[in-house]
């Protein structure tokens, strides 16, 4: 069974080589690599070349991500055999030695499941902010487990795909039975790994995130660029919504967006009654009821995140720092929601 990796890139001199290291160091080596480089103006190709891999130069490309694959895909699947497979992997991204070959197990093993995605962590650094990223990554993690490795999104930090499904995905687009254009990827939504997780699921096959297929990616360094990512992902997921509709696939999703609105109105509830009765009353002491609930939550926050070291640990004990990360993501929602009610346009901005 021939297995090829593309790693669509946009200007990423820095990570390349990490990233093709990685797919070197595979217990099963991909068959061909293949770096898509897509409107660069550093050293990104030059340096893809040097290290022994295939290059796609886009041309004329205005559609970021998707349109880079969608215009490298065609000639790539035209080539591989109808049981071939497909890794697509971000340039940030370094997946695990073992991340292939788990991936390959999971689709030899049913032949139901259409796609393998990876479960992702964060890279070292970016400060707190950082920190706090690998956490919310942790507990990510923790979820997909306990659903029984069920994937929520093909993310585009490393999924392997059957070929077979993504012809049957772009079929579906020219018929008009999925929108996004009549290419592999869409080219009209802003998380095209969203997007196709939906259309691989509307088409009746099983998407997987075994926990042996973990990465690790990178972690935004400042508010206004996590921001950006985080609004790019929250209106992509709302929009996708959108466009397929309330259907048996996308009925789990509108309900994670229906416990977000909740999550938002339940948080905003408790600060404002907190801040009434102290303002009113004052402080009454503690009570021992809510006392042993704080307890109870705050050893529920440090254990999702021991994984992530010590520091994590510490930093979830006080619960205030995740707070206020976790009002951040709240707010991210909400502006989503309302740009998309009132029609405002979002771009697509790299990070």
């Amino acid at each position: 069974m021939e297995l090829v990796a593309v790693v669509p890139a946009h200007n990423e001199q820095q990570g390349i080589v990490a990233t093709l290291a990685g797919l070197y160091r595979q217990t099963l080596r991909p068959d061909r690599i293949v770096v898509v480089a897509d409107n660069c103006t550093d050293l990104t190709a030059e340096i893809a070349e040097r290290v022994g891999v295939e290059v796609f130069v886009t041309t004329g490309n205005s559609d970021k991500k998707a349109g880079a694959l969608n215009q490298a895909l065609p000639q790539l699947l035209d080539e591989l055999p109808g049981d071939a497979l497909l890794l697509v992997q971000d340039a940030d991204t370094v997946l695990n030695p073992g991340f292939v070959r788990c991936a390959v197990n999971a689709l030899d093993e049913d032949g139901t499941v259409g796609a393998v995605g990876g479960i992702f962590f964060g890279e070292e650094g970016g400060g707190l902010l950082g920190l706090l990223q690998r956490m919310e990554y942790e507990r990510y993690a923790l979820e997909i487990h306990r659903k029984g490795n069920k994937a929520v999104v093909l993310t585009g930090t490393g999924t392997v795909f059957r070929t077979g499904v993504l012809r049957e995905v772009r079929e579906a687009r020219r018929a008009g039975r999925i929108g996004g254009g009549d290419g592999y990827y869409s080219l009209a939504s802003l998380t095209e790994d969203d997007e196709i997780t939906k259309a691989v699921k509307t088409l009746g096959h099983r998407t997987v995130s075994p926990d042996g297929c973990w990465l690790v990616t990178e972690v935004m360094p400042t508010l206004p660029k996590l921001w950006h990512q985080r609004m790019r992902w929250q209106r992509g997921a709302l929009e996708n919504l959108r466009d397929y509709g309330l259907t048996r696939v996308t009925l789990p999703y509108f309900g994670q967006q229906l416990m977000l609105g909740i999550g938002f109105l339940a948080l905003s509830l408790f600060i404002t009654v907190t801040t009434i009765v102290l303002v009113t009353i004052g402080w009454t002491g503690f009570s021992l009821f809510w006392t042993a609930i704080t307890l109870i939550f705050v050893t529920e926050r440090t254990l999702t995140v021991r994984r992530a070291g010590r520091k994590a640990v510490l930093l979830a004990a006080p619960l205030v720092p995740e707070l206020l990360y976790d009002i951040f993501r709240q707010l991210v929602f909400v502006k989503s929601l309302v740009d998309l009610v009132l029609r405002r346009q979002e771009r697509w901005v790299a990070t």
